[in-house]
């Protein structure tokens, strides 16, 4: 037991990796955060669906993660998070216009509570490295930096193993 944790830029074969990590588990539940807001996200997600092995179970969950994860009895399954970021931001979103302070709190207690749910299990958590590139221009693209940047070291610090993916190629950091 314990969480793989995969950190990366955008289209930089986190989630290929993440799946090659998990194809010979005898189970897998993969647990996907995306919400489809517009036809191309669509397209990822139905891309994201059909590279998956059809005897893998999908949760489809973009806020309740953690009680989605307590409905998993066997422990022997292996969790894959698909991914930290997406459910970062939604919660955000969540948030709404609340106390900056307020909320950060709540979210990153919420990402506390998904950590102690994964450590039950073998799990793969998939996150973005959003904190390498530039700054956010609007306060709710800070907020989500900040926040991220924090969820990525809370589940990197409780994590077994951590890789970084750049250009497809795993570096590993733990």
């Amino acid at each position: 037991m314990g969480i793989t944790f995969i950190v990366g830029g955008a289209r930089s074969g986190k989630s290929a990796f993440a799946q090659k990590l998990a194809a010979n588990s005898p189970k897998v539940v993969y647990v996907a955060t995306a919400t489809a807001c517009d036809e191309e996200m669509q397209r990822r997600i139905e891309k994201h669906r059909t590279s998956r092995p059809a005897s893998w179970t999908t949760l489809e969950e973009p806020v309740e993660v953690t009680a989605a994860i307590h409905t998993i009895s066997s422990r022997d399954t292996v969790i894959l998070l698909d991914c930290l970021t997406l459910w970062v931001s939604n919660l955000c979103v969540a948030a709404g216009n609340g106390d900056p302070a307020e909320s950060q709190a709540s979210i990153l207690s919420r990402v506390d509570q998904l950590i102690e749910a994964l450590e039950s299990f073998s799990s793969i958590v998939v996150s973005n490295e959003v904190g390498s590139g530039i700054v956010p221009d609007s306060e709710l693209g800070r907020f989500f930096r900040d926040i991220q940047g924090l969820a990525n070291q809370k589940v990197a610090a409780a994590s077994e193993s951590a890789y970084q993916l750049i250009s497809g190629l795993p570096v590993r950091l733990k």
